[in-house]
């Protein structure tokens, strides 16, 4: 406020140049952005970003259940099982693989490579898998919590990234008017350069 009342009373100074007015109404504007522009922009995008992750979540909470799965053998020996997916078995690493049965709701069994929670797992083992609709194996759902970090970080990420576009803008707006006052002074010594000092000599 002060800086305003400051500005408001500087206005009809003689001194004052037009880029010096415009330099500090462009300071007052980008302060102004940085305090309530800035952090409202970080507040969009976190709450963006937090309602379509509850959406997912919900969705992968409706859509997965977890099931047991007992170890058959180990995925390298799959020529003792009937079904083996080569595709699903290459985007995973050969130690944590093995061939599992296991049971989705609706008494559906399966039996076919699964990727194992740990290690060293001996047939007759159970694990816990995540599955889908169709039995196959999936991720474990997204958590609530894992949503929200997310959504505050992405909020946090926005605000900082719009501050600083704010200031990358305000000292490239600074450096352009400066630079126009060098050059209007420019201007204005080579019109009274040659004279200067010559003022009342009659010469």
């Amino acid at each position: 406020m002060r800086v305003v009342l400051g500005i408001w009373r500087w206005r009809h100074n003689p001194l004052r140049r037009t880029t010096d007015l415009v330099e500090a109404w462009l300071a007052v504007l980008v302060a102004a952005l940085l305090v309530f522009g800035a952090p409202a922009a970080g507040w969009l995008s976190g709450a963006v970003l937090g309602s379509s992750l509850q959406r997912t979540v919900a969705e992968q909470r409706h859509d997965r259940q977890e099931s047991r799965a007992v170890m058959v053998t180990d995925s390298r020996q799959r020529g003792q099982v009937g079904f083996f997916d080569p595709e699903s078995a290459a985007s995973q690493n050969a130690d944590t693989r093995v061939i599992a049965r296991w049971t989705t709701p609706g008494d559906v069994k399966h039996v076919g490579p699964v990727t194992a929670p740990r290690a060293h797992l001996r047939p007759g083992d159970t694990f816990s898998i995540w599955t889908d609709t169709r039995g196959r194996q999936v991720p474990p759902p997204i958590s609530g919590d894992a949503a929200h970090f997310h959504a505050v970080f992405s909020g946090i990420t926005a605000t900082l990234l719009a501050a600083a576009l704010l200031l990358g803008a305000w000292r490239l707006a600074v450096w352009r008017l400066v630079h126009q006052r060098y050059k209007r002074l420019d201007r204005q010594w080579a019109q009274v350069g040659p004279d200067w000092g010559r003022t009342g000599t009659g010469s």
